[in-house]
């Protein structure tokens, strides 16, 4: 592996498969396979789920919604998809924990950094729910900050796509996927991977990201493995 510590995000749409809403059964079975083969292979593995697919902060802030009760909203999203990922994971004789950023005593452990670390060197997956805890902060950036803290070698960002574009490659087919990317790159280009606080504190803390989709057969274990899939985003070129 080439990986021994991974942060993996995933969106809370990704969870929704083609639904408009809520959560593919099918899909979260897939993903649960795919990390437990993972896991098996000894890489220690810790998630970071978004809440798109029931609620999102923004859209509820754009209706009309206090932006910081959107957001908490928008938390407990992610607390619902950690839970259905918990048990997914443990039909498939994977060891999970759920911890949050939120107290949850009856659902979850309570973010605890060390406990976390803990259970990762037990094999446990660690699955981070209720985003940061805090309003205004993305998922992607709670992301980005669970890695820094738990010394994760690589956050990766499992999405539709298969890589970083130059533009939507929904709307414009010539668009052009780039294999690696700078942090300056993903900055100065307004690239649309993560936000710019989450790029920040991957670029500060010289965490590398690879972003690529989750719905290619054996994703997880190909880019565990080092294989050349998706793209790279890296300190330096």
């Amino acid at each position: 592996m080439a990986y021994r510590r991974v942060l993996l995000k995933l969106s809370g749409e990704a969870l929704m498969g083609g639904q408009g809403y809520g959560i593919d059964p099918a899909i979260v079975k897939s993903i649960a396979n795919d990390v437990a083969e993972v896991v098996a292979g000894g890489t220690q593995l810790a998630i970071v789920v978004g809440g798109g697919n029931i609620f999102r902060g923004l859209k509820g802030s754009a209706a009309g919604m206090e932006r910081a009760t959107a957001d908490y909203v928008g938390m407990l999203a992610t607390v619902m998809n950690a839970i259905t990922l918990q048990d997914a994971l443990e039909r498939v004789g994977v060891p999970t924990r759920v911890q949050t950023a939120i107290d949850m005593q009856e659902l979850a452990e309570p973010y605890i950094r060390r406990r976390a670390i803990r259970h990762l060197e037990k094999g446990r997956v660690v699955v981070f729910g209720a985003g940061c805890g805090n309003p205004f902060f993305t998922t992607d950036t709670a992301a980005a900050l669970r890695a820094a803290e738990i010394n994760a070698d690589v956050v990766f960002k499992a999405t539709k796509v298969d890589g970083v574009y130059d533009r939507d490659p929904a709307h414009y087919p010539d668009a052009i996927r780039y294999a690696t990317l700078t942090f300056q790159d993903v900055l100065s280009g307004e690239l649309a991977v993560m936000d710019s606080t989450a790029i920040a504190l991957c670029k500060d803390n010289a965490i590398p990201i690879l972003v690529f989709d989750l719905f290619g057969p054996g994703n997880i274990g190909k880019a565990v493995a080092g294989e050349a899939i998706g793209t790279s985003i890296t300190p330096a070129g």
